[in-house]
């Protein structure tokens, strides 16, 4: 699998990973009927590095890497990620998350959290516990489940 910085082109493609993921509205707080132009400038946005993990030239992941905080705080890193339907099971994420901490560790971040994993996205939560984070916060209720209801929203963080 090749992990490489998103280049002109590769919109398309990367709508086509994350629209089904922000329609279905069961991982990420974003609007479920943000636009395509919306989804882009928020994914791309000049304050992140924007990845791509491609399978035989084809995108099947992306994800961004930016501070987390400005100041005091922008030791600290962020990350979001967001696999194709196709791909789900098959290492995708895991490749992109070490790859992450790898491009992290690089531009001189001390840690890495992850502001709002959903706690009932079951297999994030156990991929990023194997991977290191731990969960040092939980947002009770925190966020609105189009099919659950409230469900609380995990704070999880790892030292670098």
């Amino acid at each position: 699998m090749e992990i490489r910085a998103v280049r002109a082109g590769d919109d398309e493609a990367i709508l086509a990973i994350l629209e089904p993921v922000i329609r279905n509205g069961e991982t990420y707080a974003l609007d479920r009927d943000m636009s395509r132009d919306a989804m882009l400038a928020y994914w791309l946005a000049p304050d992140k590095r924007t990845f791509v993990a491609c399978e035989a030239g084809r995108p099947v992941g992306t994800f961004y890497i930016r501070a987390n905080q400005s100041g005091g705080g922008r030791h600290v890193c962020n990350c979001g990620y967001v696999t194709g339907s196709f791909v789900t099971g098959r290492g995708v994420a895991r490749a992109m998350c070490l790859r992450s901490l790898e491009l992290a560790r690089e531009s001189g971040f001390r840690a890495m959290q992850f502001n709002f994993v959903i706690s009932t996205n079951v297999r994030a939560v156990r991929l990023w516990t194997f991977l290191g984070f731990e969960t040092v916060g939980r947002l009770p209720e925190a966020f609105d489940h189009p099919s659950l209801g409230p469900v609380d929203a995990l704070v999880m963080y790892r030292f670098l």
